[in-house]
């Protein structure tokens, strides 16, 4: 009743990832290199600071973005509330994985959402990749992520970055193409170029929606703290994931609650930027 296509997808699939890691080995080996050292260097920072340093810039950080003193002394409390559960050490890790990921789909997701939002063709063609980058279950691709690039945290930032990036991308492209049409214009007739008004006039208009962008990459790489453990990533996740082999409740609540905490946090804090860029925005435009 049914043709067999299954089995030859899987034997091709294999075949081309094969062909891949003999013939490209090298090349993959360079990524995960100019990937991991980066990674080592921020995780080292993080897990060698004194706590109160940390604890520190995250008062500092909501006290600017929020303005609010009570608000900025509870989400310190609530990050302290982490080292309380025995998690401070595979939070600074998950923090440093969500970081680069963060930072990798910021070089990728902007320059992209420019290009969709200058080029309805180039959107047309990209809009349905990253569907598919938000649709496909998220362990789809940390099989061929593990056997490229190995088991680690270098998959596990790769596979992040699929699955984050593409709120920045868009967002970049919405915001960017709802900038007034008649301030664009008013830049053009002073003889200013493409480049010009991008950078002067619409990537600071677009602001908003990019730190709208930027925040739900934050918040879907967090979101994969507990999948990229199961390769081999350590932190917040693999706390979760031992509680759930072992049958250990306690630990994967306190995992779990690490997690929820460090959402909020970093939540609070990019949208407080968000809002007041969003504040400014009329000003700028007028």
């Amino acid at each position: 009743m049914f043709f067999d296509f299954g089995k030859p997808i899987a034997r091709n699939t294999n075949e081309f990832v094969e062909y891949l890691v003999i013939n490209y080995g090298d090349a993959f080996e360079a990524i995960t290199n100019s990937i991991l050292k980066p990674l080592l260097f921020i995780e080292g920072v993080l897990r060698s600071s004194p706590p109160i340093i940390i604890l520190a810039v995250v008062l500092c950080a909501s006290l600017l973005s929020t303005r609010n003193i009570w608000l900025s002394i509870l989400l310190t409390f609530l990050t302290w509330l982490i080292g309380c559960f025995g998690l401070w050490e595979p939070a600074m890790q998950t923090l440093a994985i969500m970081l680069v990921s963060l930072l990798i789909s910021i070089i990728l997701g902007l320059p992209l959402g420019i290009i969709c939002a200058n080029s309805s063709r180039f959107r047309a063609i990209l809009s349905p990749i990253l569907d598919l980058m938000q649709t496909i279950p998220s362990f789809v691709y940390l099989i061929p992520a593990a056997m490229l690039f190995g088991l680690g945290k270098v998959p596990a930032v790769l596979a992040t970055v699929i699955y984050a990036a593409p709120p920045l991308i868009r967002l970049t492209d919405l915001g960017i193409r709802h900038v007034n049409s008649e301030v664009v214009e008013a830049a053009r007739s002073f003889g200013a170029t493409k480049i010009q008004i991008l950078r002067g006039v619409q990537i600071p208009l677009a602001l908003p929606s990019i730190m709208a962008g930027i925040n739900q990459t934050m918040m879907m790489a967090l979101a994969m703290v507990v999948i990229a453990s199961m390769i081999g990533a350590r932190g917040v996740g693999e706390t979760v994931l031992l509680g759930l082999q072992r049958n250990d409740a306690g630990r994967g609540l306190l995992g779990g609650l690490a997690i929820v905490i460090m959402a909020i946090v970093l939540d609070r804090i990019t949208q407080g930027f968000g809002r007041r860029l969003q504040a400014r925005r009329p000003h700028k435009g007028g």
